[in-house]
């Protein structure tokens, strides 16, 4: 098992910035891909970032690419979310996930392991 914890979450102005983190334990956390997740009200969990579990670099989602970056510390066990440049429509319930049998997946049933998730609001 692998527990994960987000945080980092909040309101923020549009164009503002937040830092997401999302600590793991349980398990050997170099094993796992780390991803970021997001859910809207009334929408679809949809993939944000992901990272392997050598860092590698995996494309991002067209809505924020060029605006995010995900980062991992294997030796903190954490892995980050940075995100910039933040428009209204980034507001969601932000998720951490883990998987130790893939590179990554953009699809939300592949990951093995999800945190609580972390609010973030972006107001205008």
């Amino acid at each position: 098992q692998v527990q994960l914890v987000e945080s980092g979450g909040g309101l923020v102005q549009v164009g503002g910035s937040l830092r997401l983190s999302c600590a793991a334990s349980g398990r050997t956390f170099s094993n796992y891909a780390m991803g970021w997740f997001r859910q809207a009200p009334g929408k679809e969990r949809e993939f944000v970032a992901a990272s392997t579990w050598s860092g590698g670099s995996t494309p991002y989602a067209d809505s924020v690419k060029g605006r995010f970056a995900i980062a991992r510390d294997n030796a903190k066990n954490t892995v980050y979310l940075q995100m910039n440049s933040l428009k209204p429509e980034d507001t969601a319930v932000y998720y951490c996930a883990a998987v130790t049998f893939l590179l990554y997946s953009t699809t939300p049933t592949r990951w093995q392991y999800w945190g609580q998730g972390t609010q973030v609001t972006v107001s205008s």
